[in-house]
């Protein structure tokens, strides 16, 4: 059971915005080869997992970022951690609005 969640937005310094969706489409690879939950947003990528997964994939997603061509990257991270109790699942947090 996951016991954190985390929200990152993965903002590539560039104006290009063929090469800005290379290096998203970069990261989401990033984070879909660690296995964990995740659901992709307009404006951010929510991953489930141990907190320690969570926290080690940040430079698994900037240096996939880097490789697709990222010169500089500004990432904006939300972490929510519940060590003892059950944290949401983001389809908990959603599944009302998706009917």
């Amino acid at each position: 059971m996951a016991n954190a969640a985390m929200a990152i937005q993965v903002l590539p310094n560039t104006t290009d915005t063929a090469k800005l969706l290379e290096i998203v489409d970069a990261a989401i690879a990033a984070i879909d080869a660690s296995g964990l939950n995740y659901e992709v947003g307009a404006f951010e990528t929510t991953i489930e997992g141990d907190l320690d997964q969570l926290v080690a994939l940040i430079p698994a997603i900037q240096a996939a970022s880097v490789a697709a061509g990222a010169e500089m990257i500004n990432n904006y991270i939300k972490l929510a951690y519940a060590p003892e109790k059950h944290i949401l699942t983001t389809d908990e947090k959603l599944d009302k609005y998706r009917k």
